[in-house]
């Protein structure tokens, strides 16, 4: 059992301490950056579990760290609803309370699947409390679409020595390190001298495992290097979509486009906030005089199998003098925000979210043919997804997103964001490029590391070089496909044990 106080553990103390920690694992994310904290905060939510008195308890527990956590972390959802979508503030309120509430469900799940199949090894527990943490946030990442913000693993971003197990495990792997770590540190802590020594001897070979990965180099470049300009607009949501203020929104991106050259020149999501086909061609044509442009614009698509252009995408759109050249649709759309749930349709009537209903792209979709490399675009939300990143790959060389995170505001949503994307670079071995509309507009290095970025709401370009790379890391081959069973391997020792138990349990009782 825990050698922590039995005070700080249960009761309304245990609670109230699992909430705090979970407030506290927020600053391990950008944009603070302070990345032992998340290990620090699963090392004493841990021994709460251990100590928990019923699956139950611990399930609580999990909730509380999660509410905490989520609150803190993802209040930008607030922001998002109130301040620029106007729904009035008591409902946006209790939306994100509820929102918040439901992420809070998977980290009680682990503590449940913790507390129901524990055994009191140290080794074992630790092992079943990475699993179970584990699959928690790879659930929260793939129900209801997934929401995987604020996986423990984005917090090991470069400079993390765990930032390197990235490219062989995933994001979900790296969070399956850090629980195991913060699991042994705390199961081993006042344990019996054997028992720690292993302990620091396991997390002492994770690290230096970690050390060594960083020197692998599991692509190669391919080309030779190229200029890009990354465009941010710093476009107002509110006005974005004002037909008063068309007109300012295009001569501002024609004017930076005119004092960025470079051999590409990238503009953000919905840049040109119209249909492309409604777009002037002379303007088409200015903007790509001296470059292929690639830029986020909604174009017309058929909807749900109809025949003709009934219905709209958000897409990424390579253009060369007037011509439309080729083009990638955002294929994993974000709830309420780009899609009605069914049933949900009073809830966009609350805020103002121009077209929100748009029509999905194939899951599938080959890499973009520009200026000598093969470019894999994404746009907004769709980096939080790993696995739907590397279908592009091996042929893509450069990933580039396009996001409009206007919608946040002045929030945690910009830097938390930008370092989802510096995890994508890790995970597929490529250089990841960021245009935004008011932030976090940046280059990110194959390492995961920032090459350079704007300030974020200034209107302004960024131009870098780049290289493209080819080959497959580890987890661009195989997924989430390692890092999974690595904790089905550890759960299902537990499961069988706790099965066992209970066989037992049921037997009668001998006779005297």
């Amino acid at each position: 059992m825990s050698s922590f106080p039995a005070s700080w553990c249960t009761g309304r103390q245990g609670e109230f301490s699992a909430l705090l920690l979970g407030a506290l694992c927020v600053f391990s994310f950008a944009p603070f950056h302070i990345f032992p904290l998340s290990l620090l905060s699963l090392a004493l939510l841990f021994p709460l579990w251990r100590t928990a008195a019923t699956p139950r308890r611990a399930a609580w527990l999990g909730f509380l760290w999660g509410l905490g956590c989520f609150l803190g972390g993802v209040s930008w959802v607030y922001v998002s609803m109130h301040d620029v979508g106007g729904m009035p503030a008591a409902l946006a309120a209790m939306a994100t309370l509820l929102f918040c509430a439901t992420l809070a469900l998977f980290p009680a799940l682990a503590g449940g699947l913790f507390g129901r199949w524990r055994c009191g090894s140290i080794q074992r527990d630790a092992w079943l409390a990475a699993a179970a943490w584990m699959l928690g946030e790879w659930l929260r990442g793939w129900v209801l679409s997934g929401f995987p913000w604020l996986s423990v693993g984005y917090s090991q971003s470069p400079p993390s020595p765990l930032s390197s197990y990235a490219a062989v495990l995933g994001v979900y792997g790296v969070g399956f390190i850090v629980a195991g770590i913060a699991a042994v540190a705390a199961f081993s802590w006042r344990a019996p001298a054997p028992a720690t020594r292993r302990g620091i001897i396991l997390i002492a070979a994770i690290f230096s495992v970690g050390y060594l990965l960083q020197q692998m180099s599991w692509t190669q470049p391919s080309g030779p290097p190229l200029t890009v300009s990354l465009v941010q607009g710093n476009i107002e949501q509110s006005t974005k979509w004002n037909r008063e203020r068309l007109e300012d929104s295009l001569r501002t991106y024609a004017r930076l486009v005119r004092q960025h050259p470079a051999q590409l020149i990238v503009l953000p999501e919905t840049a040109l906030p119209m249909f492309l086909e409604d777009v002037p061609k002379e303007y088409l044509q200015a903007l790509t005089r001296d470059a292929p442009i690639l830029t986020g614009v909604a174009v017309s698509v058929e909807h749900k199998g109809k025949p003709g252009p009934d219905g709209y995408a958000n897409a990424a759109v390579a253009l060369s003098g007037s011509a439309h050249t080729q083009t990638y649709t955002k294929s994993h759309l974000v709830p309420f925000g780009e899609y009605v749930p069914a049933g949900f349709s009073w809830f966009l009537g609350l805020m103002h979210v121009p077209m929100s209903d748009f029509t999905p792209g194939p899951a599938y979709q080959p890499p973009l043919e520009l200026v000598g490399q093969r470019i894999a675009p994404n746009i907004c939300y769709e980096d939080l997804f790993g696995e739907e990143i590397i279908r592009a790959l091996p042929q893509a060389t450069l990933l580039i997103n396009l996001s409009n995170t206007a919608w946040f505001g002045d929030s945690l949503a910009q830097p938390q964001h930008l370092q989802i994307a510096q995890m994508r670079a890790l995970e597929t071995g490529r250089s990841m490029l960021r245009a935004t509309n008011t932030g976090m507009t940046a280059a990110i290095g194959r390492d995961g590391r920032i090459i350079a970025a704007l300030p974020a709401f200034t209107s302004a370009g960024l131009t870098v070089e780049v290289q493209g790379y080819t080959g497959m890391t580890p987890y661009a081959r195989r997924g989430n496909l390692l890092a999974l069973l690595i904790a089905v391997g550890a759960l299902l020792p537990a499961w069988h044990r706790r099965r066992q138990q209970d066989a037992l349990s049921e037997l009668p009782a001998p006779l005297a």
